[in-house]
């Protein structure tokens, strides 16, 4: 693509010539730049891509994208610089790739807890529809038989628009895509045409990030009132939680129009008239302004009845008939680490679960215990370097709604994990002890064997905080673990043992 072609429509400080040059392709990593490409110097959070245009322009570079102009620069290095490179790298990019996204379905989903479960429930209805769909989203990118596990939960805007750009040419024609607050934060979603917003929740997650939780808001608010008010489709609606206030919030604020839903009978145009919540799952009779649909799911917990309710009404708000509906939230029996079974012959339900904040957490214990007519076991940790403020919290709700706590380490990361650990026991011994087993293993491998070996027939055990994620992060090693595969092992040594009781 011709320069000045690439940069139409860019808000520009200056460019320094030649604009004709032919830009063959687009990286933000120096170490990717080959002969004709176009080079983004972003300043990230680690690094400032600043400090490597030399090296970039020794790989063959034709083109940088700066907000500083270098002091030194050939001639025949067409430079244009910009305010913000992150935004003007969305830009680039989407019209470097054809703005792929005008011809898919495109739906993005926010809010602190739910998300992947609510794109996979909304790619599995359009899958009964007949559509040829797809995911990005923490668990994977998938699409057109194409699957492969996620870095991030929502990828930069470059890699961002050339897998549109490769899920346009596949024939993949509607996309559900989880969009994070460090996404929306960092540009990486400017120049996609959203067809609907869902905004899931807001709880407490990311201030090591975001610093307050009313910054985290503005972030993910951006999706309603920035990303889908600049989308170009004819027809856009926005699917709001209307059980969360900041759902009502961003109502008054948002683009498109409001399709609104609740687990409770108000005036959400979306909600349950009928409903039964068992250990079976889910079964409810829903209003919908398209007729009434009845929904039957093998996921339990009325945090789950409301992800439902945010697919269900996404989907027909898109146009996905009732059928579709109904059979698709039926046949999606489950999600990777979102109360994700291992299944044994030892009488125990156990449960892996992504719960890392204290709302999730909160909603994942409430929601098993009503059919737990043994003990409730508990095992999770806090990631390390991340917001140190939940951690207390999470502490406490643990303590509070378990029968048997058994605390380790999540992803301690650079951190020590006893002292993530003495942060927990914070909001831990603000709760009265009583006989309740309280147990403080750092290894985690150790912990869950720990919570399988107590457990007996009728309870459940609940590992918490990782779920879909086969790797522990100590140090600055990420070295192999799978939450899933460690309870196997230790549900098999334990029938094994005929240790049952």
């Amino acid at each position: 693509m011709i320069l000045k072609e690439l940069i139409k429509g860019l808000k520009t400080r200056q460019i320094l010539a030649p604009k004709d040059v032919e830009i063959l392709g687009i990286t933000y990593n120096s170490t990717l730049v080959q002969e004709g490409f176009l080079f983004a110097a972003i300043d990230g959070e680690k690094t400032d891509g600043h400090n490597y245009i030399d090296s970039a322009i020794g790989n063959g570079a034709k083109a940088l994208l700066v907000e500083k102009i270098p002091r030194s620069l050939s001639e025949d290095i067409a430079t244009i610089e910009v305010e913000d490179t992150m935004s003007s790298l969305a830009r680039v990019s989407a019209n470097f790739f054809g703005h792929p996204t005008k011809h898919l379905t495109l739906v993005g989903v926010t809010g602190t807890n739910g998300k992947t479960t609510t794109a996979y429930l909304i790619e599995s209805i359009w899958r009964e529809e007949g559509k040829n769909a797809g995911v990005i989203g923490t668990v994977e990118y998938r699409f057109s038989g194409k699957s492969v596990p996620a870095p991030m939960t929502t990828p930069e805007s470059l890699d961002l628009m050339r897998m549109f750009s490769e899920m346009r040419d596949s024939g993949t024609q509607a996309v559900a895509m989880e969009v994070s607050s460090h996404a929306l934060d960092r540009k990486r979603v400017l120049g996609c045409h959203l067809d609907a917003a869902v905004f899931t929740n807001l709880t407490q997650d990311h201030l090591d990030y975001h610093g307050t939780i009313s910054n985290y808001f503005e972030a993910k608010k951006k999706l309603f009132t920035e990303i889908l008010r600049e989308s170009e489709k004819k027809d856009k609606f926005s699917i709001i939680n209307f059980d969360d206030p900041y759902g009502r919030e961003i109502a008054k604020l948002t683009a498109g129009k409001i399709i609104s839903y609740s687990i409770k009978k108000g005036d959400a145009s979306v909600y349950p008239e009928k409903q039964s919540i068992n250990s079976e799952g889910i079964w409810s009779i829903v209003q919908t302004p398209w007729g009434k649909v009845e929904l039957d799911s093998r996921f339990f917990g009325q945090h789950n009845l409301s992800n439902i309710l945010a697919a269900a009404a996404t989907a027909l708000t898109l146009g996905s008939p009732i059928s579709a509906v109904e059979k698709g939230i039926q046949k999606l029996t489950s999600v990777p680490g979102r109360l994700d079974r291992v299944e044994n012959s030892v009488g125990m339900t156990v449960l892996v679960d992504y719960a890392h904040t204290p709302d999730a957490l909160n909603n994942v214990l409430n929601s098993v215990r009503p059919f737990t007519p043994g003990k409730l076991i508990l095992v999770f940790g806090c990631g390390g370097d991340r917001d140190s403020t939940k951690r207390p919290a999470m502490g406490k709700i643990a303590r509070t709604l378990s029968d048997v706590l058994i605390v380790t380490s999540d992803n301690p990361r650079t951190e020590d994990p006893e002292l993530i650990i003495d942060q927990i026991e914070k909001g831990i011994f603000e709760v009265d002890f009583d006989e309740r087993p309280y147990f403080r293993m750092p290894n985690r491998r150790e912990a869950i064997r720990k919570s399988i070996e107590i457990g007996a027939e009728g309870d459940t055990v609940i590992i918490a905080g990782k779920g879909h994620e086969n790797y522990q992060i100590i140090g600055t090693k990420k070295l192999q673990f799978d939450d899933k595969k460690e309870a196997n092992v230790a549900l098999v040594e334990k029938q094994k043992s005929g240790n049952n009781a």
